[in-house]
């Protein structure tokens, strides 16, 4: 049996392979800013979720304290939410119903701040009175009122989500 002798090549041409190019543009155009916005809305949504925690445990400690929020300094609010606790708001490291240390702990830690210039920092800011602002000059994460229990990232107005709402309106 004899084969033929004019073979022909077979390649992809040129112009098919400026299509297949052309087409990879277009697709790569499309979802490269999709998947830079997916990690924006995953920091969003861990701080949603944060925010929502961190309010539920100083909730929780009001309704086991007399109606009382966490109060003191950053460490104090820190104990009473993460250590063992009196009615009174005395802190201590293990439980111990013998003294009515038998409240908390409400947290494991403070989580921290997924958004924004301080993102990372798991510090807080306690102020008492009327202020319903966080102060963003400081430079800690989180803004805590000890008089009325709001909990906020501590970010400047201009630090906003994806809805062009500033973070510390949360």
């Amino acid at each position: 049996m004899l084969l033929p002798t004019n073979r022909r090549h077979k390649a992809f041409t040129l112009l098919e392979l400026i299509i297949v190019i052309v087409i990879i543009g277009i697709i790569a155009a499309i979802a490269i800013p999709r998947m830079s916005r997916g990690a924006k809305g995953a920091d969003e949504s861990a701080f949603t979720g944060d925010l929502a925690v961190l309010r539920t445990a100083i909730d929780l400690y009001a309704a086991e304290h007399g109606g009382s929020f966490p109060s003191g300094t950053a460490a104090e609010v820190l104990a009473q939410l993460t250590t063992y606790s009196t009615a009174a708001g005395v802190t201590g490291a293990a439980k111990n119903p013998a003294t009515g240390m038998i409240y908390g702990p409400y947290l494991k830690a403070v989580p921290p701040l997924p958004v924004g210039t301080k993102k990372g920092d798991s510090t807080m800011v306690v102020v008492t009175g009327a202020a319903t602002v966080p102060p963003s000059e400081e430079t800690n994460g989180w803004w805590y009122n000890s008089t009325t229990g709001d909990i906020r990232a501590n970010l400047a107005d201009t630090e906003l989500g994806d809805d062009n709402r500033p973070y510390n309106q949360y």
